[in-house]
């Protein structure tokens, strides 16, 4: 499990100290879900492995088990260990999730994650309008003060913009629909890294959007909330999937 935020903060190169377990994790992790090592593949033995990434058995098979834990692999005596298919793989993991920013791009996929981020921060919303404290309405206001605030800084823009979807989830009173933040993370990440132009506007009527639905929240309008969500996904599909 990954920091809520760390693929946000990564787009402008600032990485988490280097640790070698989580170092070399990400870099097999990420090669599986690129496809640089495919499905049904049979990785390096333990001692190119060791050599490739220069860490010890114990870091590399800890690693191994790690993302035998998220479904990516399976290792089997005297047959190594093998990349899983996807249909094993833990796409709720916000790591599985993350490593996705640096695969071909997929639209069938992205439909997929818009699916399931209706499926759960639509409730989320609606809990949050229900169940929001003035300390949720105060931090939110915080956060969309640092996002209107960001100018062109697409990190602080990313991570204020997270914010305020964490303290949506979290104020649900739903401890399940947590699960979306990951979906949500990385959806931001891929917006706001498109290689098309209207970064700017995007951000500005993103933090437009954002407003309304803070305010929506603040005065408990359920419905309102709801629209006001809607309205922001849209921005972020017709960012990734317009033609």
């Amino acid at each position: 499990m990954i920091e809520a935020g760390s693929l946000i903060r990564s787009l402008s190169g600032r990485h988490a100290a280097r640790n070698f377990h989580t170092f070399v994790i990400n870099e097999i992790g990420r090669a599986i879900v690129s496809g640089a090592f495919p499905v049904g593949s049979v990785l390096a033995s333990d001692a190119v492995m060791m050599e490739q990434y220069g860490v010890s058995r114990t870091v590399l098979r800890e690693a191994v088990k790690t993302l035998e834990a998220k479904g990516l692999v399976e290792a089997r005596p005297k047959v190594g260990t093998r990349v899983s298919p996807r249909s094993r793989w833990n796409f709720f993991d916000s790591q599985v999730l993350a490593w996705h920013f640096h695969a071909p791009d997929d639209p069938h996929f992205f439909e997929n994650l818009f699916e399931v981020r209706a499926a759960l921060e639509v409730p989320a919303i609606e809990g949050a309008a229900r169940h929001r404290t003035a300390e949720h309405v105060r931090l939110m206001k915080y956060w969309l003060h640092q996002a209107a605030t960001s100018g062109d800084g697409v990190e602080q823009f990313g991570l204020a913009t997270l914010e305020i979807h964490s303290i949506i989830a979290e104020s649900a009173h739903n401890t399940l629909l947590r699960s979306v933040v990951g979906v949500v993370e990385l959806l931001l990440a891929l917006a706001l890294t498109r290689d098309r132009p209207g970064l700017s506007d995007y951000m500005h009527q993103a933090s437009v959007r954002l407003d309304v639905m803070v305010l929506a929240v603040e005065k408990g309008d359920v419905e309102a909330a709801r629209v006001a969500l809607e309205a922001a996904m849209l921005l972020d599909r017709e960012r990734l999937l317009a033609r």
